[in-house]
């Protein structure tokens, strides 16, 4: 593995298992996963194809906001992150329960 596959398997944090998420990839074939902050649609559509071996069909990215949060008597605030949907071509698929 290379350096730059290895900076491309650090561009995918984690996926996201949420009733959602999985309505949307068994309509659509669409994937959640958290993605660095600094990942642009290019990099996470290399990062699945390389992690999965899958062909990718589009990238929709986002950044989610962190909620304020009350710890006590402080007031506090969630990390910032970002989410990114992949949508996969006809014939390509991803089982997590696999993986």
């Amino acid at each position: 593995m290379n350096v730059k596959e290895y900076q491309l398997a650090n561009v995918l944090k984690a996926p996201i298992i949420s009733e959602k998420s999985t309505n949307a990839a068994e309509a659509d074939r669409r994937f959640v996963f958290k993605v660095q902050k600094q990942a642009t649609k290019l990099q996470v559509k290399k990062a699945v194809e390389l992690m999965f071996d899958v062909e990718v069909d589009s990238v929709q990215v986002l950044n989610v906001k962190g909620k304020q949060k009350r710890f006590g008597r402080t007031l506090g605030k969630r990390s910032d992150w970002k989410k990114a949907y992949v949508k996969l071509k006809p014939g390509n698929d991803i089982d997590f329960s696999a993986a």
